[in-house]
């Protein structure tokens, strides 16, 4: 895989290890998730992160190892590794993050809600769902 995040490669079944090692940012030395990488995987504009991660712009680029900007990531690759959990590829993951309107939230999505701030609250959401599905 080269050093951008290769979609892909997430489409043909990359596992969450292997999608989480195409964020590592190689230019630090520091262990931080590359905020241009994630935007990639996503397939949205670094502009549209800044806003989410409620961070401005220039912070992506000048400070991508920023508290908050990290923190924003983490919490965001929470949900999506829990989403991988239930959803079984990383790749209906991230379609489920981005796109799924949750009926329970106001028909918010799962990237809506964790850039308001509540991950928590997604992720007892997806594991009720993991809970329902074993179930069943």
């Amino acid at each position: 895989m080269n050093s951008m995040v290769d979609v892909e490669y997430i489409a043909q079944g990359a596992s969450f290890d292997q999608f989480m090692n195409s964020l590592r940012d190689p230019v630090f030395e520091a262990p931080i998730v590359s905020a241009r990488r994630f935007s990639e995987a996503l397939h949205i504009d670094l502009q549209t992160l800044a806003k989410q991660a409620g961070v401005h712009r220039n912070t992506l680029s000048r400070m991508p190892a920023s508290e908050s900007v990290q923190r924003f990531l983490r919490e965001a690759l929470r949900v999506i590794r829990a989403a991988t959990d239930v959803q079984g590829c990383v790749k209906q993951a991230l379609f489920w993050y981005r796109n799924e309107p949750l009926s329970e939230f106001g028909y918010k999505t799962a990237e809506q809600l964790v850039s308001s701030g509540r991950t928590e609250d997604v992720l007892r959401y997806i594991v009720s769902l993991k809970t329902r599905s074993a179930a069943q």
